[in-house]
C-alpha cells in the first residue's frame, strides 16, 4: 500500500506520530492527501487503496480519536494539519463545525431525506447505531434486552462503557441513555446514569475499541458501543450477539469533513464525493457491518431492517449546547460512584 500511515496519540496534550517511511521516498506535495480518521483499519486501508489506484493522489492517514483530531484542529486554526477527517458522528462533530468549510458532495441528491448536508459542511457517510454487545459465555443466564438490564446487581464491574470525554460512541450512548429512560424527562435519565454508574465498579474505558475488544475477549459480559464495533465479532463468533434497546435506539450518522485552512483543497473534494459514491456505500454495505446513508444501497442481511427497530429522535442542536455540561455532569457522578465503592 501506498499509502502513509501515522498513528496519533494524545497524552499531556502531545501528538506523537510513527516515522513516514513514504516521505523518505519523496513525493508530489500536489498530489497528496491528508486524511485524519478514527475509523479502524479494517475499513480505512481498501477504501484508501482503491481511492489511490484510481485517482494516483497519494493519501497520508492519520489515525486517532474524533475527539483527538478535533483538538488538533482547534490547536492549528490557521493551517489545518489534515485535509478530510473520515468519521466522526455528527453529534460528536457538530459543536465543532466552525473548524470545517462549506462543501457538499456531487452525490447529494442520493443521500437519504434525512440525512442532507443542510449545514453545508457535514456531508453523511454512515448511518451507526448505538447497540449493546454481549459475550453470551460471559453473560451466563443474564438476560439482557436493553438499559435495564444492567442495573442488574450480577452485572457489576462486568460492563464495559467508554469515556465520553475522549469516545464518541460514549457519547452517544450517553445521549441515548438519556432520552431512552428519560422519556422526555431528563432528570429521570440522569437518575439512570447514576445507578448505572454504580454498576461500572470503578471501571470507565478510554476508546471505543477497548470496549468491543473488552467484551470479545471476555473480560466484559456486556459493552455500549455502536453497531459495526460489534457486528464485526458477532459475524464471525456466535458466542457474540448484538442487543437494539428496547427503551429506544439513537441512530446518529457519522461523515466525512473537510476543515478550514487546508493545502489540498481539490484533493479533498475528491475525497469526499468517491467515499459518499455508490461504489464505496456498496461496499461498506455488502462487505463491512455499515449502513449506507444512500438511498439507492441496501443494508446487508446479518443487520436488521432499521423499520424493525424502536428508533429515538434526538435534538442535536439541544444535545450540542449542552455536550461540556453533560460530560462533565457524567463524569462527577462516576466519580462519586467510584470513590463509594472504595
Amino acid at each position: 500500500m501506498r499509502t502513509i500511515y501515522r498513528a496519533l496519540c494524545f497524552s499531556a496534550a502531545l501528538f506523537v506520530f510513527t516515522s513516514c517511511f513514504q516521505k523518505a521516498k519523496g513525493c508530489d506535495d500536489e498530489n497528496t492527501l491528508v486524511v485524519a480518521s478514527p475509523h479502524p483499519l479494517v475499513l480505512i486501508v481498501p477504501v484508501i487503496e482503491n481511492f489511490e489506484n484510481e485517482t494516483g493522489i497519494r493519501v497520508e492517514l492519520v489515525q486517532g480519536g474524533t475527539k483527538e483530531i478535533l483538538k488538533a484542529l482547534q490547536m492549528h486554526p490557521d493551517a489545518s494539519p489534515y485535509d478530510v477527517l473520515w468519521g466522526g458522528s455528527y453529534a460528536s462533530v457538530l459543536p465543532a463545525s466552525s473548524l470545517f468549510d462549506s462543501y457538499i458532495s456531487v452525490n447529494e441528491a442520493y443521500i437519504r431525506s434525512e440525512y442532507k448536508n443542510v449545514e453545508g459542511m457535514m456531508n453523511r457517510f454512515s448511518d451507526v447505531p448505538s447497540v449493546l454487545m454481549i459475550n453470551k459465555k460471559r453473560l451466563g443466564d443474564v438476560a439482557v434486552s436493553g438499559y435495564g438490564d444492567l442495573l442488574n446487581p450480577k452485572l457489576k464491574g462486568a460492563i464495559a462503557f467508554g469515556n465520553p470525554e475522549t469516545s464518541s460512541s460514549a457519547w452517544e450512548h450517553l445521549i441515548n441513555m438519556l432520552y431512552a429512560e428519560g422519556k422526555g424527562n431528563l432528570g429521570v435519565g440522569w437518575d439512570y446514569v447514576a445507578k448505572l454508574c454504580a454498576n461500572l465498579d470503578g471501571t470507565l474505558l478510554n476508546s471505543s475499541s477497548a470496549v468491543y475488544n473488552g467484551v470479545a475477549d471476555g473480560r466484559f459480559a456486556v459493552g455500549l458501543t455502536f453497531e459495526e464495533g460489534g457486528a464485526n465479532f458477532a459475524e464471525k463468533d456466535d458466542n457474540i450477539a448484538l442487543v437494539y434497546m428496547q427503551e429506544g435506539v439513537v441512530f446518529t450518522p457519522d461523515g466525512v469533513y473537510m476543515p478550514k485552512k487546508i493545502r489540498h483543497k481539490d484533493n479533498a473534494v475528491r475525497f469526499i464525493d468517491y467515499v459518499t459514491g455508490k461504489n464505496v456505500q456498496s461496499y461498506i454495505a455488502k462487505k463491512m457491518n455499515r449502513r449506507s446513508v444512500r438511498s439507492d444501497v441496501e443494508t446487508k442481511s446479518l443487520l436488521p431492517a432499521k423499520n424493525a427497530i424502536k428508533c429515538i429522535s434526538v435534538d442535536y442542536a439541544y444535545t450540542t449546547s449542552h455536550q461540556s455540561e453533560w460530560v462533565e455532569r457524567f463524569l462527577d457522578i462516576f466519580e462519586s460512584a467510584r470513590q463509594s465503592d472504595e
